[in-house]
């Protein structure tokens, strides 16, 4: 069966599931079953690990007033860039996220590199998660290999993302109330000892100290956007997705400098600059390391980095299906359980990258290669928003940016400073990043070319049943 539909001009074709594969064994309906706190939940908990570890790894190159500089630019960038991105969100309410707002605007070439960078985004923070996981949990209790336990909490957490969206949405709403409450935990017991002269201690400030120290600030906040990944799940998109999504950010940049200047006034930045555990660490500085106090955070700051896994792993999920769906990855990882309605096949692939750099990565690289993923991801969809802008200036929307175009403008400008800026800082990552690219587009020329009546072959269940953006069924 074929159905055609035009945005901006472009003819898109899309065809029936291809020959060779049983259709009783697909299905493409995802279950709408999110309202917007399970959002707020997903949203959090995507990001809330970035507050236990990883953004610390930002004061080895730069001093407290430095890396602050550097977060208070990148939450700028992120409360601009999320209006935008809801925006996108709401009018495309579809699974593949950045890479469906990209081929709508600009092509399925768009939507190959939307889809790339948001993989190696995805993909690669978990590992990097479940090291620091591994962290805490052998700070706790040290008979247990951090190794181990890494392997251990990612293996669990991939199976409890195959029990279904709901099951998932639920335990992560759970762990993600679990790990803001740790971080309130923290916060008590750190005020009585914050000294504002730890604060001004090293004063100086040179402003090429900001950069390098630009992917530990990302860290805060890297992988928010992936609550979109949920939006072919979630009950009322226009509705639900704004109040979800933007009251995540208003609690994850108010919890980033919390942690920040709560931190930097009981210890010293350099002590916890390389360590996997820096608010365990801080507790133990103050309280002694086997203090009660410093057992029972540590056992709720795993909830913090479960959170953050257990999402991600939901979003790289969510990504890996639609772009197969599309026809950019085998079409057989598009196929979800008839049970549960998850991609149980997308889940795993993912899941077997994840642990294969687990075994191999370090934790700092990981989070680069992340955060290089992240920011292109966010260019490429800033470039979508404005597409979509200028084609369609007087479509009414369920939901538009406020401050049109200076927010748009600001989130874009400093989209690619922060892209440029770890080319510039980590030239060997980038090159790995570049060939990943190449080859790629290498895969995706080879098998489609350039013609958009081939691509995206999005599969239909036997009910001929499409997701929203194979109907064309978007606002913009």
């Amino acid at each position: 069966m074929r159905f055609d539909f035009h945005d901006f001009g472009l003819k898109i074709s899309f065809l029936s599931p291809a020959s060779g594969i049983d259709s009783s064994f697909m299905s493409s309906s995802l279950q709408k079953v999110l309202g917007p706190f399970h959002l707020w939940g997903i949203s959090v908990g995507l990001v809330i690990s970035g507050d236990y570890f990883g953004w610390n790894l930002g004061w080895a190159h730069a001093n407290f007033w430095e890396f602050l500089a550097a977060v208070t630019l990148i939450a700028i960038f992120y409360s601009c860039f999320s209006l935008c991105f809801t925006e996108l969100a709401v009018s495309i309410p579809h699974a593949g996220g950045p890479s469906a707002y990209a081929h709508v605007a600009l092509g399925p070439l768009g939507g190959l590199f939307a889809g790339f960078f948001t993989l190696t985004e995805f993909v690669l923070a978990p590992p990097a998660i479940a090291s620091a996981l591994g962290g805490y949990f052998h700070f706790l209790i040290p008979s247990v290999g951090a190794e181990i336990a890494s392997n251990v909490f990612f293996i669990l957490l991939i199976g409890i993302n195959l029990l279904g969206i709901k099951q998932t949405a639920r335990f992560e709403l759970f762990v993600t109330l679990t790990a803001v409450f740790g971080l309130l935990f923290y916060f008590g017991f750190i005020v009585p000892h914050f000294d504002s002269g730890k604060l001004t201690a090293d004063f100086t400030f040179n402003f090429w100290n900001l950069f390098p120290a630009l992917p530990y600030a990302i860290w805060f906040f890297l992988a928010v956007e992936g609550v979109a990944m949920a939006a072919e799940e979630v009950k009322d998109p226009s509705k639900d997705i704004p109040l979800g999504y933007l009251s995540g950010i208003g609690t994850l940049v108010l919890l980033a400098f919390g942690v920040l200047f709560g931190t930097a006034g009981v210890v010293s930045t350099g002590e916890v600059s390389k360590l996997d555990y820096p608010l365990s660490f801080t507790l133990g500085n103050l309280y002694g390391s086997s203090s009660s106090i410093v057992l029972i955070f540590t056992f709720i700051g795993l909830f913090g980095l479960i959170a953050s896994l257990l999402g991600i792993i939901l979003g790289y999920s969510r990504q890996i299906y639609a772009l197969a769906k599309e026809g950019f990855l085998p079409r057989i990882l598009s196929r979800l359980n008839s049970k549960t309605k998850a991609p149980s096949l997308a889940i795993l692939a993912g899941g077997v990258v994840g642990l294969v750099s687990l075994q191999f990565g370090n934790t700092g690289e990981l989070i680069t290669l992340s955060a290089f993923g992240a920011c292109g991801m966010y260019c490429i969809s800033m470039i979508s928003f404005f597409v979509l802008r200028i084609k369609n200036p007087n479509q009414k929307k369920p939901y538009q940016v406020p401050f049109y175009p200076i927010l748009p403008i600001v989130a874009i400008t400093l989209g690619f400073v922060c892209f440029i800026t770890l080319a510039i800082y980590n030239a060997f990552l980038f090159s790995i990043l570049g060939a990943g690219l190449v080859f790629s587009f290498l895969i995706y020329w080879s098998n489609n070319g350039f013609d958009l009546k081939r691509v995206p072959h999005s599969s239909l269940s036997p009910d001929e049943e499409e997701s929203s953006l194979s109907r064309g069924d978007t606002d913009f």
